[in-house]
Order: C-alpha cells, then sequence, then structure tokens
C-alpha cells in the first residue's frame, strides 16, 4: 500500500522578534533563534506558534512556523 502525504510533518520554528530587529538599520541581536519541532497534520493544519525562549532577545518570544 503506497503512502500518501505524512500525518507528522517536521517544521521550524522562527522567532518572530529577532526577524523584525534583523531588517532594520541598529541590529541587537547577533542571530535569528530557530526550533525544529512535529506537528499533526490533521489535528493543525493552520500555521503553529509557540512561545519558546530566544537566545538572542534573552526573553520568551512567539516562534512562528516558516517554509523550508
Amino acid at each position: 500500500m503506497a503512502k500518501g502525504k505524512e500525518v507528522r510533518v517536521t517544521v521550524i520554528l522562527e522567532c518572530t522578534d529577532c526577524v523584525r530587529k534583523g531588517k532594520g538599520v541598529n541590529k541587537e541581536s547577533t542571530g535569528i533563534s530557530r526550533y525544529i519541532t512535529q506537528k499533526n497534520r490533521h489535528n493543525t493544519p493552520s500555521r503553529l506558534e509557540l512561545k519558546k525562549f530566544c537566545p538572542y532577545c534573552y526573553k520568551h518570544t512567539i516562534h512562528g512556523e516558516i517554509k523550508k
């Protein structure tokens, strides 16, 4: 039996605060925080957003799902 689309997919979460800071002239952070996790495509069809610790911002911020 051939497999269709997998139910569990690997996603990358990126800090939303670091992305906004990095586009300006005054770049306060030295990088962008990213986490790798999995989600169930059937239970969570929309983009995933989790509150994770960002080592560049030194606080807990919202990390949103990005495309690979």
